[in-house]
């Protein structure tokens, strides 16, 4: 009895873990900071469509000269190991550059940045939005 219970919590424990793998298509959608200053869209890119692209499309800023509207934060050419990785991803309040990998579980998305190697870099955790604040708005890209 005991071999049955733990062979049906692992099979549970396993079908969770399983639903929390998003894939390649986890990562698209609006996604609002931590600091719930700005929301990004990930989505291909419209230059290279099998990559994966990350732009600010809503900013708390927007209209006035700190604006980041409709700044490419990301760009991950492949996914591989459950995260979006070989590109790079920008950070516009350093205005640096940085190799970079994204990964999703349920409403979060993590984007890693780093310098060299990924395990000495910095995340920030982003939250999976519906819909974009009303207010205010960022105008569309030229």
């Amino acid at each position: 009895m005991k071999t049955l219970i733990r062979l049906l919590a692992f099979l549970g424990w396993s079908l969770a873990a399983s639903a929390q793998t998003a894939g390649p298509d986890g990562a698209k959608g609006l996604w609002m900071t931590g600091e719930r200053d700005a929301v990004i869209r990930f989505a291909p890119c419209k230059d290279v469509p099998t990559a994966l692209c990350g732009t600010i499309v809503w900013d708390k800023d927007a209209g006035t000269p700190a604006s980041t509207c409709n700044v490419r934060i990301a760009q991950l050419a492949r996914y591989a190991d459950d995260a979006w990785r070989d590109g790079w991803v920008f950070d516009p309040r350093e205005n640096k550059k940085y190799k970079g990998a994204v990964r999703t579980k349920g409403d979060e998305l993590r984007i890693r940045a780093f310098v060299g190697v990924e395990v000495l870099g910095q995340t920030e955790q982003l939250q999976r939005v519906a819909a974009l604040p009303a207010a205010p708005v960022c105008e569309p890209a030229p």
